[in-house]
């Protein structure tokens, strides 16, 4: 693996990673009232189309990173809803 793919799992890892404490959070509290709808929807739609895009171009990294992302990001929209 080149040191340019260690890059992208290494910057895949840490940004899917800063949506863990919210999905915790969010669980915990029962709440995800001070989450914005829009900007979950928007993040969501935007984090589809980055995986499509590595699905497309075959990159690895941008689709492990960005498949893991959008399943947080739903899971904390999902959560949303339920507990508003």
């Amino acid at each position: 693996m080149s040191w340019i793919k260690v890059i992208g799992f290494v910057a895949g890892i840490l940004t899917t990673m800063s949506f863990l404490p919210q999905v915790i959070r969010t669980w915990k509290m029962k709440s995800a009232r001070e989450i914005s709808m829009g900007m979950l929807i928007l993040l969501g739609a935007g984090i589809f189309l980055w995986l499509v895009y590595g699905i497309f171009i075959g990159e690895k990294p941008i689709i492990a990173a960005n498949g893991i992302t959008f399943a947080l990001i739903m899971i904390i929209l999902a959560m949303k809803i339920r507990y508003e």
